[in-house]
């Protein structure tokens, strides 16, 4: 079965600075994977490329077997990327933001998918608020509730739980597990490494812009040679003023 992101000798480079480089792996649907590293490490590079937002210098990007180079318009559809920051129409409603989601995307009949998204995101009775009437939280579920709405086949999450109370986040993560078993394939970069562990079917570690770790944390725990530990301990052997992950 085709994977629904395909990801082959991927580099963003800067000038002389080479932010990311040499990145494979691949994300089935059905499939959530962590991408995790510290501050700088290329993860937020990583997203904007697979979202075609940044074009690779080297490598390519595929999703359902569309280039996000050369059929840009039919990977885009297939995908919602969700950045950490949301992005809102400050004169929109979040009925309103919806609405013009489901036109650009073309999504019949999408009323009945909207209401549900906002349940289930606990937007219920605030349609027809501005997003300066909002919380950080709730344009966070806002923006999730946008990036769900077309049932995209690629969803690109970075660090989704910012600015959500604990209820908020249990809810959050309901959805997300949702998601991923009505087939969709999620990329979820977070700092909380907790939450990629009890979430993620299999783990990315960047470190310096480099692909240091991928698997399941038993995989990841054999490629180090620990016989444990949670996957915070792993991250931080791999990735500490001693590690630089295990050789490839």
């Amino acid at each position: 079965m085709t994977p629904q992101l395909e990801v082959q000798g991927l580099g963003r480079s800067y000038g002389d600075f080479r932010a990311v480089q040499g990145l494979d792996f691949t994300v089935a649907a059905g499939e959530v994977l962590g991408l995790v590293g510290p501050n700088g490490a290329g993860k937020t590079t990583t997203l904007r490329c697979l979202a075609g937002i940044l074009p690779p210098t080297t490598g390519l990007v595929r999703i359902g077997g569309h280039d996000i180079q050369r059929q840009a318009v039919a990977a885009k559809r297939a995908l919602a990327y969700l950045p950490d920051e949301p992005r809102l129409f400050e004169y929109l409603t979040v009925w309103e933001h919806l609405n013009f989601t489901a036109r650009l995307y073309q999504v019949a009949d999408w009323e009945v998918e909207g209401r549900a998204l906002l349940e289930t995101l606990e937007l219920s009775g605030k349609e027809s608020a501005l997003p300066g009437e909002l919380s950080r939280g709730m344009k966070q579920k806002l923006s999730i509730a946008c990036g769900f709405l077309h049932r995209p086949a690629l969803v690109l999450l970075d660090e989704p739980l910012t600015g959500l109370d604990p209820l908020g986040i249990r809810r959050m993560k309901e959805a997300l597990r949702g998601r991923a078993e009505s087939g969709a394939a999620l990329v979820l970069s977070s700092h909380l490494l907790p939450l990629v562990e009890e979430l993620c079917h299999r783990v990315l570690i960047l470190a310096r812009g480099r692909q240091v770790a991928c698997g399941t944390v038993p995989e990841i725990r054999t490629q180090v040679g620990a016989k444990g530990g949670s996957l915070e301990d792993l991250f931080l052997a791999i990735t500490g003023p001693d590690g630089d992950g295990p050789e490839r």
